[in-house]
């Protein structure tokens, strides 16, 4: 019952003109985002691998230098962009590419793509995880919203009980039908996705696990919207309004849901504004040690213990330079307070995320879209660790330039210069984005109300096959 039933939907599906047409439209879509995300993947990481060069070769070449001179001079951190960004780009186009490292000061990511776009992106780009996330759920309710209605509209629901007929093999039928095309359309793209990255240079960090692991996420998502689809239309009476229903389902779960949870989330956990939040670190910092300033009370303190612990009553007789070790001390209590307000950020950042988590029950959108970009390394989670990572490059950089001037140089020799060969020796900074085990630990919560999700929308068609 369960084959006969999938061959007759299969082939009243691709019958109708406007299932040939949908999906025709749906994988030509596909096509050209893949397409288009490829070209961009590519030319974004052509520009990456550039510019990290580029900036090396001018950090190396800078020539004999005062080594606090060039922390001034500072370098670039660069973001490479990910393998699974071509399947979802995430917050990739609102996030910076690069931060601009120098001494004192903390920087935040400059350069996102957004800023560089017109007001028609508002209305969107088109990639495949905007049809993933979006269109498809569209195609499910157009493949499904009749699947049940039809029964009774044409007369055969009554045939089909007087034969006694099992009804749950008939909506697994009807679902297998449903699903199967769904399936086909997924795996395909993820298969396409998968030989574009694994001809592509991807900087080391694509594995065909993640991939898979992103699109499992995807068919669960869709089993989630089959299962709705098929409960409305087994409880309504009219094709007409099973779709109302569907496509109303569909505003409420990909549009409203997060739209209503990220106003929820900003309203319980907002940030602080970019005046407030650095007003609070000038504050922090003029309270405390500044490395340019030997006459503060601070820098006075430092020096009496120092002097104190060498035993010596000048600071010409330190076996190092006190400029260079007062300068590296200053560094450190900035350190300290950047490293306190960027926690309360981040603090606030996973209230948020807490919040989303909770109103996922809202909507199965909501841990697929999480769960996807933290796969494809493109969420505010991995954004953070490489400015975390990024900042403690900075921060081991001006201590090799402090310590070096500190150690090689005498009291007061302010135009005391390193040799041109010194810059070669600081490590070029390097990034590895977080492992796809400790993804899917951290994503642990989503992909459980996830599978809740899955669960009880499968509970409930069966519950729904019993009054059909």
């Amino acid at each position: 019952m369960i084959g006969k039933t999938f061959i007759k939907e299969t082939k009243e599906l691709f019958r109708e003109g406007r299932v040939r047409i949908s999906l025709f439209i749906v994988l030509a879509l596909l096509g050209v985002a893949v397409w288009i995300s490829t070209r961009q993947y590519e030319a974004v990481n052509d520009q990456y691998a550039a510019a990290k060069t580029t900036e090396r070769s001018v950090w190396d070449g800078q020539g004999e230098k005062n080594p606090h001179s060039a922390a001034h001079y500072g370098t670039y951190a660069f973001k490479p962009k990910y393998p699974l960004s071509l399947v979802d780009q995430g917050v990739d186009k609102y996030a910076g590419t690069s931060i601009f490292l120098e001494a004192h000061n903390r920087n935040d990511a400059q350069f996102s793509a957004a800023a560089d776009q017109t007001g028609l992106a508002r209305f969107g780009d088109l990639t495949p995880d905007f049809i993933l996330l979006f269109i498809i759920p569209l195609l499910i309710i157009l493949l499904g919203y009749n699947s049940l209605t039809k029964e009774r509209e044409m007369g055969t629901l009554a045939l089909l009980k007087s034969q006694g007929i099992s009804f749950w093999k008939m909506i697994l039928g009807k679902w297998t039908a449903l699903f199967l095309p769904i399936l086909v359309i997924t795996v395909t793209l993820f298969l396409i996705a998968g030989v574009v990255l694994s001809r592509i240079e991807d900087f080391g960090v694509f594995n065909w696990d993640a991939l898979l692991a992103m699109c499992l996420i995807y068919i669960m998502y869709y089993a989630v919207f089959t299962n709705l689809v098929l409960i409305v239309s087994a409880l309504t009476r009219k094709s007409g309004v099973s779709l109302v229903i569907a496509l109303s389902m569909w505003i409420a779960a990909c549009l409203a849901a997060p739209k209503m949870a990220t106003n929820v989330a900003n309203n319980q956990h907002p940030y602080p504004t970019a005046q407030e939040f650095a007003a609070s670190i000038l504050e922090d910092k003029e309270n405390g040690l500044d490395g340019h300033n030997p006459w503060s009370e601070e820098s006075k303190k430092l020096e009496q213990d120092v002097l104190a612990k060498y035993g010596v009553d000048s600071l010409h007789q330190l076996p190092f330079n006190f400029d260079g070790y007062r300068m590296q001390k200053g560094e450190e209590h900035a350190a300290e307070v950047y490293f306190k307000h960027y926690k309360l950020l981040k603090d606030q950042y996973e209230r948020q995320s807490e919040v989303y988590q909770g109103l996922a029950v809202l909507s199965p959108y909501l841990p697929t879209r999480f769960m996807s970009m933290a796969v494809a390394h493109t969420d505010y989670g991995t954004h953070w660790d490489f400015s975390d990572a990024a900042e403690k490059y900075r921060i081991a950089t001006q201590k090799f330039l402090n310590e070096h001037f500190a150690e090689n140089s005498g009291y007061g020799e302010w135009g005391w210069q390193a040799d041109a060969d010194f810059w070669q020796q600081l490590p070029a900074f390097e990034y590895e984005p977080t492992s796809l085990k400790s993804t899917i630990r951290e994503q642990k919560a989503n992909l459980s109300i996830l599978g809740i999700w899955l669960l009880l929308s499968f509970s409930g068609l069966l519950l729904t096959v019993k009054r059909f």
